[in-house]
């Protein structure tokens, strides 16, 4: 099985923390391997195997497992030495009803350390959070970076450019999705498999989980969002859209699919923030998706966005180093990404190319036009090795990827 440093070291610092460790993300992003190979890590410390309760409940072996107090039973039934510590590894638990009340009821009554797994965003609804009253730390996982990619396939020779630029181009049609890098060479069964990863999210964490009467509205929105990633758009925008090609409804309604859509951990909203202002701004966000993979099968490649989907990768590896990232506002001009971390900030523009003069002049405006000392860069597909341009750096996006 693939290693997933990042996340896994996560949950090793964690160890034997008393709180709840809640590893969230879209499905078939890694989550359960995760919890195999954080099992495998306990092994490897001599944490004894029958100390180790790990269970999927997506599997049929738990099916009959439908509510919390059968679950309680089950895992109290396993615990026959309560003066030692128990890890319990419980997978895709949302499927038990009110699980969360056996969490709680495990941390009362017994020496447990606890890692749950879960593909929407109702596993730390604002009931769970007031039970548990900030008990739980969130491990937020996103399909594979381009270096785990690369890794996946085998590849740890970075220098080997013209074999990475293939790979890359993969990764872009394709996605990070674990399975991909192993069946990289297999159209048909790549195709199969992300469509199935679709239907699962929108029927099983959409539809079913919020009872959406009008699937097909859903579908729309989402396939709109998905060709549309790194534009600005409004509920109003998009309800208009959606009713001039035959889809009535309001932007209440829009509002509240949107809200569904975000839960299954498929497209990311992404606010702006006026530098002027000094403020977040309510209206006029930017969404991006998860998967570059799912993203193809729903509207087919383009490549006449290639900014855009270059924009979306930038921003998911920002967030998968830890980054808090918004949209930058300055005037009437617009800055890409905002990444902050504690006391860290950069100022990020993304671009296919800065070849023509006046694609150079319109990605420096903006960097231009701040007046702080914070790192500035412009990233961007071009292999040419540019001199910084005033402090303003520009990187390409392979070695971004690969720093």
């Amino acid at each position: 099985m693939k290693n997933r440093d990042q996340y896994l070291k996560q949950l090793i610092n964690w160890k034997d923390k008393e709180l709840i460790k809640v590893i969230t993300g879209v499905r078939r992003c890694g989550k359960s391997s995760l919890l195999i190979l954080f099992k495998e890590h306990l092994e490897s410390v001599k944490v004894q195997k029958n100390r180790i309760i790990h269970m999927n409940f997506e599997s049929m072996e738990y099916d009959n497992i439908k509510n919390y107090k059968e679950l309680y039973t089950l895992l109290k039934s396993k615990i026959k030495d309560t003066n030692k510590k128990y890890y319990l590894l419980l997978d895709e638990i949302q499927v038990v009803e009110k699980w969360e009340k056996c969490v709680n009821g495990m941390l009362v009554a017994f020496n447990v350390d606890i890692y749950i797994t879960g593909s929407n965003a109702y596993l730390l609804s604002s009931e769970l959070s007031t039970l548990l009253s900030g008990r739980y730390v969130e491990i937020k996982m996103l399909p594979l970076s381009f270096k785990e990619y690369l890794e996946f396939c085998n590849i740890t020779n970075f220098t080997e450019r013209f074999n990475i630029e293939r790979k890359f181009e993969k990764y872009i049609q394709y996605g990070g999705l674990p399975a991909i890098a192993i069946y990289e060479d297999n159209i048909e069964i790549l195709d199969d498999f992300l469509v199935g990863i679709y239907n699962t999210v929108v029927i099983k964490d959409i539809i079913q989980r919020n009872q959406v009467r009008d699937s097909a509205l859903l579908e729309s929105l989402i396939r709109f969002l998905a060709a549309n990633i790194g534009n600005i758009v409004s509920t109003k925008k998009i309800s208009d859209y959606l009713t001039s090609a035959g889809r009535k409804t309001t932007s209440e309604t829009i509002d509240n699919y949107l809200k569904m859509v975000e839960s299954s951990y498929i497209l990311y909203k992404v606010n702006r923030y006026d530098l002027k202002g000094k403020m977040f701004l309510k209206t006029l966000e930017k969404y991006y998706i998860v998967d570059m993979g799912i993203r193809n099968i729903l509207i087919g490649k383009r490549d006449t966005d290639i900014g855009h989907v270059l924009e979306n990768i930038v921003y998911l590896e920002l967030i998968r180093r830890g980054y808090q990232v918004s949209i930058g506002k300055i005037g009437k001009l617009e800055i890409d990404f905002i990444a902050t971390k504690f006391t860290e900030k950069k100022y990020i523009q993304v671009t296919a190319t800065m070849i023509d003069e006046s694609t150079r002049e319109r990605e420096l405006r903006s960097l231009r036009e701040l007046n702080d000392n914070y790192e500035k860069t412009i990233i961007t597909m071009d292999k040419v090795v540019y001199d910084d341009f005033e402090g303003i750096k520009v990187v390409n996006i392979i070695d971004f990827l690969l720093e």
